[in-house]
């Protein structure tokens, strides 16, 4: 058994040995004045797919090939390696860089997209600040317009359905909330302004469902001077909401409150005779 342990162990400094002198070479080249050498090793790097050493290396040489022949495929790469190793802001940067050095380039179109999608990538969820998202936007709008043809079009449109759908998710949830903090009042204010603002947007009939719900709880716990005119408002609110959304998800929760309203309703009906 202790014989059998031995290998290992003696393996281990043979291992450090290897690695230590492969990060050492690599150091090296990075401190190296030869950037035609370190040129051609960040492509190896890159074509090999990796980029957390590419990127090392073309910051390296990127000043040093400014206003060379190969700058334009230098800067690229560089920036198509923050890309593919998922530093978006940096990647944005770089792409942003070459669109404004190199407006005609063969590349410039992709260029162009991926620096829209690093911002895509930076969007971040919902209830965080959108300013990346609203960026993202943008520049994927701006990509459609200078590409319309584009074989990435299909990719930047679903790209902003998507991302407007977050935007318009963010804003149903800050109309919700009041709902969440029991301000019925406000949620009916609330949600009445995010359904005229964006009408046919993907939370519409949930919209529909909470300020139905807001005016049924203020509603049912009115007094009695207000609460025959609120339990008419509520059965306007239920005939909006089922009118766009006959098959509605919330069918059976509103179904069983109106039904509860109608009966307290049909009391003052009564009286009223």
């Amino acid at each position: 058994m202790k014989i059998v342990g031995f290998y290992p162990l003696l393996f281990l400094p043979l291992l450090f040995i290897f690695l230590s002198f492969g990060c050492s070479d690599f150091q090296k080249l990075l401190n190296s004045n030869d950037s035609a050498q370190q040129y051609k090793e960040a492509e190896s790097y890159y074509d090999a797919g990796d980029y957390p050493k590419a990127t090392k290396l073309f910051e390296q040489v990127a000043p040093k090939y400014r206003g060379r022949p190969q700058a334009e495929r230098v800067i690229f790469l560089y920036a198509d390696s923050y890309y593919n190793n998922g530093d978006y802001y940096l990647a944005a940067n770089q792409f942003e860089s070459f669109i404004q050095s190199f407006p005609r380039s063969v590349k410039i179109e992709e260029a162009y997209f991926k620096e829209a999608m690093s911002y895509y990538h930076l969007s971040p969820k919902f209830s965080l600040d959108q300013e990346d998202t609203n960026t993202a936007i943008e520049k994927l709008q701006l990509f459609i317009n200078n590409f319309p043809s584009s074989e990435y079009s299909v990719r930047a449109n679903l790209s902003i359905q998507e991302l407007q759908i977050k935007l318009e998710r963010k804003e149903f949830e800050i109309a919700k909330n009041f709902y969440t903090i029991q301000d019925y009042a406000a949620a009916i204010k609330s949600l009445e302004n995010f359904i005229a603002m964006s009408p046919g947007n993907n939370f519409r009939e949930e919209a529909l469902y909470y300020k139905f719900l807001a005016t049924y709880t203020i509603a049912m716990n009115s007094v009695e001077s207000k609460k025959q005119e609120r339990l008419s408002q509520l059965i306007t609110e239920y005939n909006t909401l089922i009118s766009a959304y006959p098959e509605s998800i919330f069918l059976g929760d509103i179904n069983d409150k109106i039904a509860v309203a109608k009966t307290e309703l049909s009391t003052y009906q009564e009286i009223g005779k």
